[in-house]
This record gives C-alpha cells, structure tokens and sequence, in this order.
C-alpha cells in the first residue's frame, strides 16, 4: 500500500488532487471512490486501408456498446529528455574498451544532436481510467476491487478486438504518473522509485 504524503497546511496538494492511497494497484480517492489505470498501446489510423478503417469503427463501435460504465481516455504528450539519454551515451562510450565502438557512439551521438536540433522530440502514452463508485457510505474494498477487475478484464478484450493490448498500472506507476504532471522538473533530475516512495510513506507516520 502506497500513501501519499500528509500535510499540514490546508488546501495542500494532496487534498486538491483528491486522492488518498494506493492500494493493491488501486488508486483510492479521498471520497472513497475507486479507479484502476490500464496504459494501452495505440493505432495509425491514418495508415489503415479505407476497408480496415471501416472495420475499426465498425469494431469501436461495439466496444463503446459494450462498456457498462463511463470510462476515461488519457492522452498525455510529453517531451523527451534526450539530453539525458545521451549523457548515458557518452558515459557507456567512456567505459568502451574498443576504439571502434567509442567512435560509433560518438558519430551516433553527433546524428541525434544534428536530428534534433531545433525540434521536440515528443512522445504519447494513452491510459484508460475504469471507476468504480461505491454507492454506500461504507464501501469494501474486496467488493471494489473485484468489480474494477471485471470490468478491466472486458476491456482488455475489447481493445485486443482492435489489435491493441493494454495493461494495469502498478501502484509505483500510477504514483508516477501523478508525480510527473505535478512535479514536472524534479521528477527529471530525481524520478519516483521504490526507495523514495517508502521514505515518503515512513516519514508521513512520524
């Protein structure tokens, strides 16, 4: 179980964002309200014949027929920090024994630098947000967890009807998504991991 890191002062972060834990990869709101995130893969439409085209409306169509519940689309566009990839270049170049390699790694270096120049490298995840509201005041968390896996499981078939697959978020990745909207510049110089998580997690106790 992950939470979030308690504050004092009113209107804090945490209470805007309205989430209260972690748990089991379910993400807990502070309303007792339950939300699980799948990361699906995506589709060119465009490259598509105007026959599967047709066939792909024709099988998103059903899907969204066959949903019981409101789902969410995320589509978050991110640019990439290829400065960073590229100082690992240059570090595995640095421990290359081989002159042959150290000098392919630094024509490789100089050719996405040359790339890029000028532009953003951006990159798109897609996730999908599957709810489950307990409509008592007292709500089970088994209950929830096993109707957000049900619905989830219907939903996976659907997208793999349109050759995409998806997967749940671990409860480390669901904190790193929210962690990277709202913490954009350090989460580049220190990003979420287990380690930081579990400090957090102790220290909100004592």
């Amino acid at each position: 179980m992950f939470r979030l890191p308690r504050k004092k002062t009113k209107g804090s972060a945490r209470s805007q964002i309205g989430i209260k834990e972690v748990r089991d990869d379910v993400l807990v709101l502070s309303d007792n309200s339950y939300r699980t995130i799948l990361t699906t893969s995506s589709l060119n439409f465009e490259l598509q014949s105007e026959e599967e085209q047709d066939a792909l409306i024709d099988i998103f169509q059903s899907f969204l027929n066959s949903l019981t519940i409101p789902i969410q689309i995320l589509i978050r566009v991110r640019e990439l920090d290829i400065e960073r990839y590229l100082e690992n270049i240059q570090t595995s170049r640095e421990d290359e024994d081989q002159e042959v390699y150290k000098k392919q790694l630094e024509h490789y270096c100089t050719f996405i630098r040359k790339l890029i120049s000028g532009n953003k490298i951006l990159s798109r995840r897609f996730y999908l947000v599957i709810p489950y509201d307990s409509k008592s005041s007292k709500s089970d968390f088994s209950l929830a967890k096993e109707q957000l896996m049900l619905e989830q499981e219907i939903i996976i078939k659907g997208l793999e009807k349109m050759g995409m697959t998806a997967r749940q978020l671990t409860g480390l990745e669901i904190l790193d998504l929210f962690y990277n909207f709202y913490n954009l510049e350090q989460a580049k110089i220190q990003p979420l991991v287990q380690a930081i998580v579990r400090q957090t997690h102790e220290q909100s106790f004592i």
